[in-house]
């Protein structure tokens, strides 16, 4: 992946690893992120980076990896700061680290990834300015690539 100039620091931000489609669906971002220049750090539980880990395992794909609340902790105190913040969310835990994340970058661009069965539900739980992308995907991340691609301006793209 080769891109043409750095458009800075992407942290993605990775709940519980219950639903399936969140992996590949991160691995995509990631993926698609990188090539656009972007330096991306992948936040999760120690479940999800493991998960993360051996689905890329020559790291072409998720990039830095670090524990979440260590990442909370270390932009809480201003020693990491991302010009992109991407999370995603598939329960009430996901939607608080989406507040918590606006709250802490204020100045960061904050896309939140509602995903799930109860997808619509948990969205409607954002009162905090983001972008969104509000899919019931559990199994086929089609859709939600769709929505993503949109998000990001990739929905003329053939990938």
């Amino acid at each position: 992946m080769t891109s043409q100039q750095n458009n800075g620091q992407a942290l993605l931000v990775f709940g519980c690893p219950e639903v399936p489609v969140q992996a590949a669906i991160g691995l995509y971002l990631a993926g698609r992120l990188a090539g656009d220049g972007y330096d991306v750090v992948t936040a999760g539980n120690p479940s999800v980076l493991g998960l993360l880990r051996v689905s890329d395992i020559k790291k072409h794909y998720i990039g830095k990896t670090v524990d979440l609340d260590r990442c909370i902790g270390e932009i809480a105190e201003k020693k990491r700061d991302a010009d992109l913040c991407v999370v995603f969310a598939h329960n009430d835990a996901g939607i608080s680290y989406a507040a918590s994340m606006r709250y802490l970058l204020p100045e960061a661009r904050l896309v939140v990834i509602v995903f799930g069965r109860s997808a619509e539900e948990l969205a409607g739980q954002i009162e905090f300015p983001c972008e969104k992308v509000v899919e019931k995907a559990v199994h086929n991340p089609g859709k939600l690539k769709i929505g993503i691609d949109e998000v990001f301006g990739w929905h003329a793209s053939t990938n």
